[in-house]
């Protein structure tokens, strides 16, 4: 097993995720990881979040570095994902890049059995530090 690294998320967030766990007909594997994330977070206010830290509706630059490939991702609930660099927080790299901050590293596992190893290289924007609490 992998160590995991530690993660941030706000309070906020946090009431939202829990009421979509609660409002989820059937718990896939998505919601439990989700669940398993959230319990293990540091849970912090608002205006305490660091800049460099994913929240919901961030938008990350990480890199694959197995390949080098690069990737632009938006962290969304469930019903906003689809689009472009969406990825719903129900999806395992979703519930994994929450809470991350700049530099760490996660284990994305892609299609076909491969592991992806992702370094989070920078939160090009974060509604926290924007001052937009509403979503």
């Amino acid at each position: 097993m992998n160590s995991t690294p530690s993660i941030t998320i706000t309070r906020l967030d946090l009431q939202r995720l829990e009421r979509l766990l609660d409002s989820l007909e059937e718990f896939g594997p998505g919601a439990e990881a989700l669940e398993q994330e959230l319990a293990r977070a540091q849970v912090v206010g608002l205006d305490e979040v660091p800049a460099g830290v994913v929240t919901m509706n961030s938008r990350v630059h990480c890199r694959d570095d197995n390949t080098g490939k690069e990737y632009h991702l938006t962290l969304v609930y469930p019903e906003d994902a689809g689009g472009e660099g969406k990825v719903s927080i129900l999806a395992p790299v979703g519930s994994a890049l929450l809470g991350l901050s700049v530099g760490q590293h996660i284990d994305w596992p892609a299609p076909g059995g491969k592991t992806l190893k992702l370094t989070l290289l920078a939160v090009e924007y974060q509604p926290e530090a924007a001052g937009e609490y509403q979503r």
